[in-house]
């Protein structure tokens, strides 16, 4: 019988052609799937796939304008460059390895991926339009999960030059999936960013930038809480803008020929790197590293010829040089800042003394700390050895990728994920029902301290904190984050509630780049259980119960959940799988959070007892309506 199972003969070897192995293998094309509720989700890389080759049009003088909207699910672009050459149009977005990007001399510095992009956005929707437009001439196609259902003759337009692409995303892909608009907002800022002069419309609504990454640190930053005016530094291929603001954390954005390196790279280590040297030389003072960095926020873009990213999704870049027989990625950082930015602090004193001040006061905190921060080192060290607070998983979001399989492996540290949660039966079960390689479990002891308008001291005197910091590995900032998804889990009732808020407080107030770079979530579970013999609903919401109501007939069961212990192990698996459902916690980008944190957990009882108040009467109101 063995023998019959484990033969290996002719009939065991396939060819797949394009769109199968595309739809059975999407992480190795686009990363992974996800439902849209994290920014690096699959249904944002489609749409990202697509533009690309808008800005690369862009970028080589053809067309100042693309039109996108998204709506119920299915996404158009247009732009107005050259159009695909119209006997092309099919094998451009149905033939692997099909494209212009091989010519290095038409395309030498671009976005897109070779031949693979929008076959991948093609194969993986469940409708495909692509129009192109030339010289009075257009040629259509239509596509089904790729396939091709209906290739229109070439006919006579009055459309302007440029391509057209409509997709909707095959939703037995991407289940449950939904576009939330201020993520493709922050996609579409930064190509804005990065392509000054671009003009892009996006449902109605225009996104233009005429000075580049300092628009970016602009719209990053709150101006009130700048210690000196952003720096801004212009190179051929390169672009930098800095300053120190008084938040804790390091905040870097780093591109590559417009692409946002969401993972850094050899380029963001380049700069950070390089900006702690040049400040040691002009200050003449050997800096502690974090000292100089500490609070810095910061943004680096350069245009590379032919990039070596490290994942297909090219979120981190592996270029060790700027081109091929040029200089490597570290000295022309460093040249750049080591010129560009010594000149600046020399002619700006007063941005210099700024500067020298922030960094002293960053160097005076940590001295004061490291006596303390000895101590909780040493008792997380103890802890970590006895208690039961952190059931780990395998695989973290900073390992190191073996030798073979690196995409499936980097797909797994996307999904890598700590779940926070409160109490023993909650902890309890998500930890029977998770996936050991990547979910983690983190468990609290009651509610945590409000931690507003503290120093980071109580950080390591606060035992809950302290071991929470440790099992995220972010003391000395992200690039230690051993998971990619923070899950808040609380009961969906007044306590679960207030805990969230001060987990949220905590991040804010001292790690507030994890919600900055969008790690933080809110775990959704169900409100209500509705069955019949035949079949089990679960529903998040009163509204998905009376569907689920209605669809069964009669008189099913209905329970309502009131805490997360209350779900079985067998019942949590399916809320924390494929399908899981996690709202992130976004910050809009004129969110100023101090003042945020003032307001909800300061001691203006007064302004919140009248908010409290106005919206009790709006839920009043709609319990009445129905």
């Amino acid at each position: 019988m063995a023998e019959l199972q484990n033969q290996y003969t002719e009939e065991s070897i396939r060819s797949l052609d394009w769109r199968e192995h595309i739809r059975l293998r999407p992480g190795m094309y686009i990363g992974k799937l996800g439902d849209g509720s994290s920014m690096d989700d699959g249904i944002y890389i489609l749409l990202k796939e697509v533009i690309d080759n808008c800005i690369d049009e862009y970028t080589m003088g053809h067309g100042k304008r693309v039109e996108i909207s998204v709506s119920d699910g299915a996404v158009t672009v247009r732009d107005f460059g050259r159009g695909i050459p119209l006997g092309k149009v099919v094998d451009v977005v149905s033939k692997i390895n099909t494209g212009a990007k091989y010519d290095s001399k038409a395309f030498q510095k671009s976005v897109g991926l070779n031949g693979v992009g929008t076959k991948a956005v093609n194969a993986l929707s469940s409708y495909f339009k692509v129009a192109s437009y030339r010289d009075g001439r257009e040629k259509v196609a239509e596509f089904d999960k790729g396939e091709l259902i209906k290739e229109h003759k070439e006919a006579a337009t009055k459309e302007p030059n440029g391509t057209f692409v409509l997709f909707r995303p095959d939703n037995t892909v991407f289940k449950n999936y939904h576009f939330i608009h201020e993520y493709i907002e922050n996609q579409i800022w930064n190509y804005c960013f990065l392509n000054a002069g671009l003009q892009i419309n996006f449902n109605g609504k225009n996104f233009v930038s005429k000075n580049g990454l300092l628009d970016l640190l602009q719209r990053k930053t709150n101006p009130d809480n700048l210690r000196y005016p952003i720096i801004h530094l212009k190179g051929e291929d390169i672009e930098v803008a800095l300053t120190h603001t008084g938040d804790y954390g390091e905040d870097i954005y780093s591109f590559v020929n417009g692409q946002h390196t969401t993972q850094g790279g050899t380029h963001q280590g380049a700069f950070r790197e390089a900006f702690v040297k040049v400040i040691r030389d002009f200050y003449k003072k050997d800096y502690d590293a974090s000292d100089v960095r500490q609070s810095i926020t910061a943004a680096i873009s350069v245009r590379v010829q032919e990039p070596v990213f490290e994942s297909q999704t090219k979120t981190k870049l592996g270029s060790q040089y700027v081109f091929e027989g040029g200089p490597s990625m570290k000295t022309f950082v460093y040249e750049f800042l080591a010129k560009e930015l010594d000149n600046f602090l020399h002619k700006n004193p007063a941005v210099a003394d700024a500067m020298k001040k922030r960094i002293e006061q960053s160097e005076r905190e940590r001295k004061e700390l490291s006596g303390i921060r000895k101590l909780a080192n040493e008792r997380a060290k103890k802890a970590n050895l006895h208690n039961k607070k952190l059931r780990d998983c395998r695989i973290h979001l900073n390992d190191d990728p073996p030798n073979k399989g690196k995409e499936e492996f980097f797909q797994k540290q996307q999904e890598s994920t700590i779940f926070i949660t409160e109490g023993d039966s909650a902890s309890g079960s998500i930890t029977k029902s998770r996936n050991v390689e990547t979910q983690a479990v983190f468990s609290l002891r009651g509610k945590p301290l409000n931690c507003f308008g503290l120093t980071k001291k109580v950080v390591y005197e606060n035992e809950e904190f302290n071991l929470l910091q440790h099992a995220l590995n972010i003391e000395e900032g992200l690039d230690g984050l051993r998971y990619n998804n923070i899950v808040i889990a609380t009961d969906a009732d007044v306590d679960g509630m207030h805990i969230r808020l001060l987990i949220m407080t905590f991040f804010l107030q001292f790690f507030p780049d994890l919600v900055k770079k969008e790690h933080v979530h809110i775990l959704q579970t169900p409100l209500f259980r509705v069955r019949n013999k035949q079949k089990t609903i679960y529903c998040y919401s009163e509204e998905e119960k009376q569907a689920a109501v209605k669809e069964l007939g009669g008189k099913p069961e209905i329970t309502r959940f009131k805490g997360l212990g209350e779900i079985s192990p067998g019942e949590f698996a399916q809320f924390i799988g494929e399908d899981m459902r996690k709202d992130p916690v976004l910050l809009t980008h004129d969110a100023q959070i101090q003042k945020l944190l003032e307001y909800y957990m300061g001691k203006n009882t007064p302004q919140r007892q009248v908010f409290i108040i106005d919206n009790l009467k709006v839920e009043k109101d709609l319990v009445e309506a129905e």
